[in-house]
């Protein structure tokens, strides 16, 4: 099993470019399946759940091309892929166990292929172990649009009436959900009349993935907003896209400048994203200025002050920051409230931050965070996708040597972590070898 070591103290500074988003790169794929003539899409992201989905649509029937183009990556390594997706004829629209249990966004594939072919038949997704995550806001939605939905076998079945095809109507959805929202919106794209969902998921990769949508023929607005407007359109044609700068990764890399006492520019990164994460970096007191090419931050030279944190659906603080700001709050002066609200068993990462001296105490949703003393190394183990990258920035800022286990979850969300932060000034290595024995299942 890899694992990385990680000798901290290095102050990183110097220039990182911010890889495309995985969370906007995935359901883009999938829309792909909506038409029949090639879809090109650039700066996808070079990781492990993107090839899970390229497989997956490949296994579907779609033709999948590399296209080379010339790397926007100006420092560290080449990043970013190119891939012309065609998806003329599908070979079925059966989504196996084998394919989406290492992905629980593979369900994003049951509302194209449910528009496309009037039929679907999609395993219940794996993916990360962060808490529950039904998908009966999916089945719900697609009911509202006349489609026949039952759970049978682990296995979710969807065929649309028996007209042959799915209609306009209403989706209220009770709670927000990003997943959800991005399947209905691809599904209502090729239904007959108008759909309405209320209560949608308003994050930058669903506006990125109604770009597409729209390039590709589709009639949407109000993305951005909590009610979107679908008018169904009979076909969808091909088009080019550039997948968004991925949000998490910067607010991520402003975290790491911030918490190692360096100046990083993180060039391609939108602070339009993030101005939530922003604006509560500036009351830690990290210096953060927005240029053309990207943002540049800075650690204050007082030291950071703890700053409570509360996880809310964008624009809110992102829940997929909620680990990397704590270990920021842990090295901080004085105390910070940090809660969770979206998932309930996200905090997993706290354990493995006391094994290197962070002092927090749980209750219930709410994580009490009294900044201290240096962190010191540590092994430690890796529970998820953001829970690894909180282990690696609170390595950067330890004393000694920290090791972390199970880096295969960093390779599902992070493009050429070590890499980047290596030319920056990090002292940070990959290493294979070990007992893999509790490496078990990769869906975490």
């Amino acid at each position: 099993m890899e694992k990385l070591k990680i000798t901290g103290g290095q102050p990183l500074n110097g220039t990182i470019s911010i890889s495309g988003a995985k969370n906007a790169a995935l359901p883009l794929l999938a829309a792909t399946l909506l038409t029949d003539q090639p879809v090109t899409l650039g700066n996808v992201p070079a990781l492990a759940d993107i090839d899970s989905m390229v497989s997956l649509l490949t296994e579907l029937g779609a033709e999948i091309e590399p296209v080379k183009t010339l790397s926007t990556m100006a420092h560290g390594p080449d990043i970013g892929r190119c891939y012309e997706i065609t998806a003329a004829t599908l070979s079925g629209s059966e989504a196996t166990y084998d394919l989406v249990r290492k992905m629980r966004a593979s369900v994003l594939v049951l509302g194209p292929l449910l528009a496309r072919t009037g039929a679907a038949r999609v395993s219940l997704p794996g993916g990360c172990a962060i808490g529950n995550r039904p998908v009966d806001l999916h089945v719900k939605g697609l009911a509202a649009l006349g489609a026949e939905v039952t759970l049978a076998g682990g296995y979710i079945e969807a065929r649309a009436p028996a007209c042959g095809y799915l209609t306009g109507g209403r989706v209220v959805f009770p709670v927000v959900s990003v997943g959800a929202t991005e399947n209905i919106m691809m599904a209502a794209t090729l239904a007959r009349g108008q759909t309405t969902m209320v209560n949608a998921a308003r994050e930058p990769e669903i506006v990125d993935l109604a770009n597409c949508l729209r390039a590709m023929g589709a009639q949407i607005s109000g993305d951005g907003t909590d009610t979107i407007i679908i008018d169904g359109v009979e076909q969808l044609h091909g088009c080019s896209h550039q997948v968004i700068a991925d949000r998490i990764e910067t607010g991520t890399f402003a975290i790491a400048a911030a918490l190692t006492g360096g100046t990083v520019t993180l060039a391609g990164g939108r602070a339009d994203l993030i101005e939530t994460v922003i604006d509560l970096l500036r009351q830690a007191g990290v210096a953060i200025d927005v240029g053309h090419q990207g943002l540049t931050v800075s650690a204050p030279a007082g030291g950071l002050q703890g700053v409570d944190v509360m996880t809310e659906p964008y624009p809110g603080f992102p829940t997929d920051l909620q680990a990397q700001i704590m270990v920021l709050m842990a090295v901080a002066n004085g105390a910070a409230m940090v809660t969770e609200t979206i998932f309930e068993n996200r905090f997993m990462h706290v354990p493995e931050l006391a094994r290197m001296g962070a002092n927090i105490n749980v209750h219930q949703s709410s994580a009490m965070v009294r900044g201290g003393p240096q962190l010191t190394g540590a092994q430690v183990m890796a529970t998820d996708l953001r829970a690894s990258v909180s282990l690696v920035l609170a390595g950067l800022v330890a004393g000694g040597e920290t090791v972390v286990n199970r880096v295969y979850h960093l390779d599902r969300g992070y493009e050429c972590l070590v890499e980047k932060l290596r030319a920056v000034g990090a002292d940070i290595a990959r290493h294979s070898g070990g007992d893999d024995a509790d490496q078990g299942e990769r869906v975490a």
